[in-house]
């Protein structure tokens, strides 16, 4: 059963971007940041992915690590596919966060 306060978080307000570094062979910019106090890491593209099952449903995130700092522990990882599957309910609150704007944020579209 879900705690209620984690599937209501409000989330964004302490979002820190950290790095962006754009890759000049294959394209798309790893995004290095943290939120709610978890780190993340993501590979994101200004277009979709040619094969749909790529990027995590229609977020233009081909790879995504997600760490929480307080124990470390590795909470979800997606690689062109779920590696770690989502390990709670803030952690899905997390990446829906991101898949939901940090493609635009990234190419400011």
């Amino acid at each position: 059963m879900q705690n209620a306060n984690e599937t209501d978080l409000d989330l964004g307000d302490d979002l820190v971007i950290k790095k962006q570094t754009r890759r000049e062979s294959a394209g798309g910019t790893w995004v290095v940041g943290t939120l709610h106090g978890n780190k993340f890491d993501a590979l994101v593209f200004p277009e979709h992915a040619e094969c749909a099952e790529y990027e995590i449903g229609d977020s233009k995130i081909s790879k995504l690590w997600i760490q929480r700092m307080s124990d470390r522990k590795n909470t979800f990882n997606w690689d062109r596919g779920a590696d770690i599957p989502v390990a709670d309910a803030t952690t899905q609150a997390i990446v829906d966060f991101l898949c939901a704007g940090l493609a635009e944020y990234t190419y400011a579209k």
